[in-house]
């Protein structure tokens, strides 16, 4: 019996994007689709995925998200200080990571691994960029060394990161004398 040829190309295309990273395998897919004369699936996509979503739910539980992981995270938000990207990563373990690295709480051992993931450059003292993410006011102290993102930090990663890199509008300047 031969086998179905477009389940050949799946097995294909999987096999050649397996070893690409996520931004890597989205440039290709939208290359041959602008090659091969076709408009982005977007629409179709997200109609599929939410049947697909649907009909195993055990095994999609809670994902109405695109997985995305922290590196390209940061890379699309662009933190500034330990400040924003301890508040980032919050964001990433209550709102966007997978059910087995989720945490609605952060602590010195993630800041640690997820200042490595993300290739940020690691404060000298991690604790205290918990402690100064907190005082800016982005996280609340859930229990000793344990730290959860409040609306403040939920705010910042949703609606202020990136920071635009537009000249913002002065507010002390001294107003010219006729």
């Amino acid at each position: 019996m031969a086998e179905d040829p477009e389940l050949k190309a799946i097995k294909t295309i999987i096999e050649l994007m397996a070893p690409l990273d996520e931004i890597g395998r989205s440039r290709v897919l939208e290359y041959v689709l602008k090659r091969l004369g076709m408009t982005t699936l977007q629409s179709d996509l997200a109609t599929i995925a939410d049947e697909v979503s649907s009909a195993t739910s055990v095994a999609y539980a809670g994902s109405a998200r695109p997985f995305k992981d922290i590196r390209s995270l940061t890379a699309e938000k662009q933190p500034r200080s330990a400040n924003e990207m301890v508040a980032l990563i919050a964001y990433y373990l209550s709102e966007i990571a997978q059910p087995d690295e989720a945490s609605s709480t952060v602590n010195v051992e993630k800041i640690r691994k997820y200042f490595k993931m993300a290739a940020f450059p690691m404060p000298r003292v991690p604790k205290n960029a918990l402690t100064n993410a907190a005082a800016a006011g982005y996280l609340e102290n859930t229990s000793r060394g344990e730290y959860r993102l409040n609306p403040v930090g939920y705010n910042l990663v949703v609606h202020g990161l990136p920071r635009s890199s537009a000249a913002r509008p002065a507010t002390n300047q001294r107003r010219q004398r006729r």
